[in-house]
């Protein structure tokens, strides 16, 4: 029986709610009065249900997906301005015990070498990430309860927040570990961390069990449930998503949609972000030999359809898709992205050789972090390195309020400027520089506040000579 409010994964993601739910689509998709109906009702930036978001989704009147990328544009634009948060990812250990057939990283994989990144290394990776000009990392593990137990994390979580070299500190550590329990999401928030993300790779239970076969990540429950239990131990953002191409996109849409109303339902907060991940080659793996793969035009439409349907979640596009899409979807949704990746253990503070290759998926976009700060600004849009609000206790439902009520913009628009100017200062490559001093002087002018204009001013000098970390 579908329960959003219910705390058994099989009641808020209900099999048989998935099947209705995708028979109603398709009953509807041309259905041009029922269509507009719904598109109504997302203007109204509110959200929408997952039988009506996966309506939108299987639309195939080109008239109307065109308002719906549309709408998808303007909404991001009304609750996220014309920012792109930027972060990277830091992988500390490729020892797992899963035996998920889609990752290298599966215990049987005996060709690709296992690294565990001491806390010294750990420090040389963070000041490469510091030169480069990230203040925001997701730290990503493998599932090893011998090599990467909580405590391993702890510790290196700490080591990260304790490391300021020149003007570079990491200001955000957002974590990426497997399912685990209540006290040790309770330590995680104790170590100050802030998002916490687990993909549910596929939230079909039948194809989930034969994808992990063996190992803990197995039991379908337990994992689709830790996000229930990483807000009992207090951590109030929380990030989705699955990877796309291991089952139909069309059920883990309505799936992925229905665990954001079960959050939404028990605690009153719905995801912080959502990723949409793609399948990608990988050192044993090969992408093709899945046969749920989506093209980049479904891709497109998904991403447009979780922005009007979630109006109120980050949406996360990483390195493994290419410039191009990147920039497609961009204008539909997305609001945070990855620069300058590295997808092994280790690889920033020296570049791995090719017989020791551990990355966990081929990067598509190579470009370095000046790369593409520069190429978003040509775009019009303000690379961000703020993390405020997580600093500032903005998170949660006092952050959901804030970004509901289309507040959120107020801090967010001078703190991007802001952050944007450290990194102009500290980092940038000259042209990089004169794009971007350009580029605040202009968006300096588009603050409603005239008070808050003259602080941004005064606050911006005082960047260029030397001061840092100033916020709203």
């Amino acid at each position: 029986m579908y329960d959003p409010k219910s705390s058994k994964a099989e009641e808020f993601i209900n099999h048989e709610e998935v099947l209705k739910t995708l028979e109603y689509a398709g009953a509807n998709k041309h259905n041009a009065e029922l269509i507009d109906k719904i598109i109504e009702k997302a203007k109204e930036r509110k959200g929408l249900s997952h039988r009506d978001a996966t309506v939108l989704l299987l639309c195939d009147i080109e008239e109307k997906n065109q308002e719906i990328y549309a709408l998808a544009e303007q909404i991001k634009k009304d609750f996220y301005g014309n920012r792109i948060v930027l972060f990277a990812p830091l992988y500390l250990s490729n020892y797992c015990v899963n035996g998920c057939v889609y990752c290298p990283y599966h215990l049987k994989n005996k060709h690709i070498p296992r690294k565990k990144l001491t806390q010294e290394e750990i420090k040389k990776e963070v000041i490469a990430l510091q030169d480069m000009g990230h203040k925001r990392l997701a730290i990503e593990s493998g599932e090893d309860p011998v090599n990467n137990p909580i405590e391993y994390i702890l510790e290196s979580i700490k080591t990260i927040y304790s490391i300021k070299h020149k003007n570079g500190t990491i200001r955000r550590v957002n974590v990426n570990i497997a399912a685990t329990t209540v006290e040790n999401y309770r330590k995680l928030k104790e170590a100050g961390i802030g998002t916490y993300i687990l993909f549910q790779e596929t939230y079909h239970k039948e194809s989930y069990e034969k994808l992990h076969p063996t190992g803990p990540k197995h039991d379908y429950a337990y994992h689709t449930e830790a996000m229930d239990r990483a807000m009992q131990g207090g951590i109030d953002d929380v990030g989705l998503g699955v990877l796309f191409g291991l089952e139909l996109y069309k059920y883990e849409f309505a799936a992925l949609l229905m665990h954001a109303e079960h959050l939404e339902a028990v605690f009153g907060v719905g995801p912080h972000t959502i990723s949409v991940p793609r399948i990608r080659h990988a050192d044993d793996i090969d992408a093709d030999s899945f046969d749920n793969g989506i093209n980049d035009d479904i891709f497109a439409k998904i991403v447009a359809c979780l922005r009007v349907s979630v109006p109120y979640t980050g949406l996360i596009v990483s390195t493994r898709e290419s410039q191009k899409c990147r920039e497609r979807v961009i204008h539909l949704g997305v609001s945070q992205i990855s620069g300058g990746s590295k997808t092994s253990v280790g690889g920033y503070a020296e570049e791995e050789p090719d017989e020791e290759d551990s990355s966990q998926f081929d990067v598509s976009d190579t470009r370095t972090l000046d790369d593409v700060v520069n190429w978003l600004m040509k775009m019009g849009y303000i690379p961000s390195f703020c993390t405020a609000c997580y600093r500032e206790g903005r998170t949660g439902d006092r952050f959901m309020s804030l970004c509901k009520s289309q507040q959120i913009l107020n801090c967010c628009h001078p703190n991007a400027l802001m952050t944007l100017k450290e990194y102009i200062e500290d980092y940038a490559s000259e042209d990089t520089k004169k794009i971007g001093d350009e580029l605040i002087l202009k968006e300096i002018n588009n603050i409603p506040s005239q008070k808050v204009r003259d602080i941004v001013v005064e606050r911006l000098e005082k960047i260029k000579n030397g001061e840092r970390d100033f916020r709203f």
